[in-house]
């Protein structure tokens, strides 16, 4: 997923030449704690926030140029950028927002925290069976047989209780990817599991092939 398939469209901008009283009042009716600040062609020069309007107000300044956040303090992604960029940045610096801008530094849109989480409640519905069938696709000459053995296998040596193939299969049908990461004590943990039936079923391939 690009960082495009997952922006708000729609987004709320405001210019610098707007008032402070007029943005606070856009921003409140729009339901936005911040906005990019752009110039006519759509180019950033500026962010916004509740906090910078509430501070503006308070200290009786006029326009949202006295008081927004610089363009060089503003962290931008690029719209074919990775999604996980986008939920990387927003993660790690505790950001509401990051714009999103084309190959000619224009805003085309802005990932919101409540986007990544949209995305990601969306990714944790997909059932464990769906991930199995694509490994099964791009693993060419792997069957869907070895694939449940080898989880079954790897399932058995983590938790310490025994599973047959055909158990596993039963129990990731109706999975999802959400309880599967809670089940296996994380999406760290779940991941790892995969990788170590990737390891196995490969390592047979590889056999097979020098017989």
């Amino acid at each position: 997923m690009k960082a495009k398939e997952m922006m708000d469209k729609k987004f709320v901008y405001v210019s610098k030449d707007d008032t402070i009283e007029a943005v606070s009042i856009k921003m409140e009716e729009s339901k936005r704690f911040t906005a990019p600040v752009l110039d006519k062609d759509m180019k950033l020069e500026g962010w916004i926030t509740s906090f910078n309007i509430t501070k503006g107000l308070r200290e009786g300044k006029k326009l949202i140029s006295e008081v927004m956040d610089p363009v060089e303090n503003i962290l931008a992604i690029k719209e074919d950028e990775a999604a996980k960029n986008a939920v990387i940045e927003i993660s790690k610096h505790k950001l509401i927002s990051v714009p999103i801008i084309d190959d000619e530094n224009k805003v085309i849109g802005v990932c919101r925290s409540v986007d990544v989480v949209d995305s990601m409640s969306s990714l944790y519905d997909i059932k464990v069976s769906k991930i199995y069938e694509a490994m099964e696709k791009e693993l060419k000459g792997v069957t869907w047989d070895e694939l449940m053995e080898a989880s079954a296998k790897i399932s058995t040596r983590t938790t310490g209780v025994k599973i047959t193939a055909e158990e596993y299969e039963k129990n990731i049908q109706n999975a999802t990817f959400g309880e599967a990461i809670w089940a296996t004590g994380g999406l760290e943990k779940f991941f790892a599991g995969l990788i170590s039936v990737g390891e196995i079923v490969i390592a047979r391939k590889v056999g097979r092939a020098r017989r």
